[in-house]
């Protein structure tokens, strides 16, 4: 049977790829532009090792040169990736060229980021993730807008992918100004809340622009970039309260390579568990796009404005007052959202594809949450020589886990679909936000890197 006899009898979402990759931007068979990447990508990590692998120890070293196949691979399973990869590292390398003032790039002055102009406006590490975080609000807004027009969705993946560049500029420069500021203070940027937050956008973003791709539409993008702004708006509430984009050294529990590993696998857990999340509430809008009666509403709107009060409830004197307006702002969205469900509903996915997507982006994340937290105990074993001490930080990592093992054994074994699925996905993501903030706001222990 011929290929394009067996795409015309398939959804779209279960279409095959031809050899050299479809049309999405997924992969085929590797061709020469492979080959090339994971060129460069060597070419890249010999010169790091060559130019400073007195700075390495042995498994950083070894990090490096696993990170070479890891991305090229991951590069071919979805093509875009590989753009965004070269657009970020040249305009890095331009930033760090700036600060070097024209010199060799293992030179630099970081007083340079407040006289250059492009440094100033565009590539240094604050400006880039400040540039990042008004393209995400502004994707936000053009994907609503694109539920009744091709072209504002379209501006809205457009600008999507701009935040991402951004960010990825944006953290890439950042972990080179640590290192102008001081020997010991440059440090890969993850290791704070602020890094975190980032890193968690990016994340977020990332994979929903694949499954974007993956499944052909635009329509879930106004519902995943919402969770993303939210993100934004405690970025920018941190940074300019707390002086938080500061570059501060690592406390000693932190000079470790087990955090180049630990904490991105743990944020590909929290990325996609959020986006699950936010697709779980698409499902119940689509569920109920003709529903004439709000009581069956009642509990969808109680659960997002609930989501919306909980940095609210978590938070008290100053905090509570930029919550307070974050509260009202999120739940008058929900009430929206809820009270244009009809004309939303006829523009999202069929609910199949909703709940495949949930559950696709579940299981990826349940797969690296469980590598995260084993390479956490080995972190601890190696800081603190016991793998596991009940700390607040470890005891809801093992609810959150233990949440999605539940949800996916109960979709495996007992077929959970539907309106309990999403139900359970969307409140998920209650557990998951009081595991990666709400622990830091209340609860001390050993992981307690990023009080507010």
């Amino acid at each position: 049977m011929s290929e394009s006899i067996i795409k015309s009898n398939m959804p779209m979402w279960q279409e095959p790829m031809v050899a050299s990759g479809d049309s999405r931007g997924n992969r085929g068979r590797p061709d020469w532009t492979d080959i090339v990447f994971v060129l460069l990508l060597a070419l890249g990590a010999a010169y790091v090792l060559s130019s400073y692998s007195a700075s390495m120890d042995y498994y950083e070293k070894l990090i490096l040169a696993g990170a070479v196949p890891m991305l090229g691979w991951m590069a071919w399973l979805w093509r875009p990736l590989r753009t965004i990869m070269v657009a970020s590292g040249l305009s890095a390398l331009f930033a760090i060229w700036l600060y070097s003032n024209g010199g060799g790039l293992a030179q630099g002055d970081i007083t340079r980021a407040e006289n250059v102009f492009f440094l100033k406006y565009l590539f240094s590490s604050q400006s880039a993730i400040l540039w990042m975080c008004s393209l995400f609000v502004l994707a936000m807004i053009s994907y609503w807008i694109g539920m009744f027009s091709k072209t504002a969705a379209w501006v809205g993946t457009v600008l999507t992918w701009g935040a991402v560049y951004a960010g990825v500029t944006g953290l890439l420069v950042r972990w080179r100004e640590g290192h102008l500021l001081g020997p010991d203070i440059g440090h890969i940027p993850v290791s704070n809340l602020y890094e975190v937050f980032v890193l968690f956008a990016l994340i977020t973003a990332l994979f929903y622009l694949y499954y974007e791709r993956r499944y052909a539409t635009r329509a879930l993008g106004g519902f995943v970039l919402m969770v993303i702004s939210s993100a934004v708006v405690f970025l920018l509430w941190y940074s300019f309260t707390r002086d938080a984009f500061q570059i501060q050294p690592l406390v000693p529990a932190l000079k470790s390579w087990w955090m180049k590993l630990h904490v991105p696998a743990n944020f590909i857990g929290y990325g996609t568990f959020s986006l699950a999340a936010m697709v779980g509430f698409a499902y119940l809008v689509k569920e109920h796009g003709q529903t004439r009666s709000w009581g069956k509403l009642v509990p969808v709107f109680v659960l997002g404005a609930v989501l919306c009060a909980e940095p609210l409830i978590f938070s008290s004197g100053e905090f509570s007052a930029t919550w307070m307006l974050y509260f009202g702002i999120g739940a008058i969205i929900v009430g929206g959202i809820l009270a244009m469900r009809g004309p939303i509903a006829s523009k999202l996915p069929p609910l199949e594809i909703l709940d495949d997507i949930m559950y696709r982006a579940i299981s990826v994340g349940f797969a690296f949450f469980t590598v995260a937290t084993i390479l956490g105990a080995l972190w601890a074993a190696d800081a603190w020589g016991t793998y596991w001490q009940w700390d607040p930080k470890e005891t809801w990592a093992l609810i959150v886990w233990l949440n999605y093992a539940a949800w996916l054994h109960m979709r495996l074994m007992k077929g959970l679909r539907g309106t309990m699925a999403a139900y359970w996905a969307l409140g998920g993501l209650l557990i998951t936000s009081f595991a990666f903030l709400g622990v830091n706001m209340f609860l001390s222990g050993l992981h307690s890197y990023g009080e507010l």
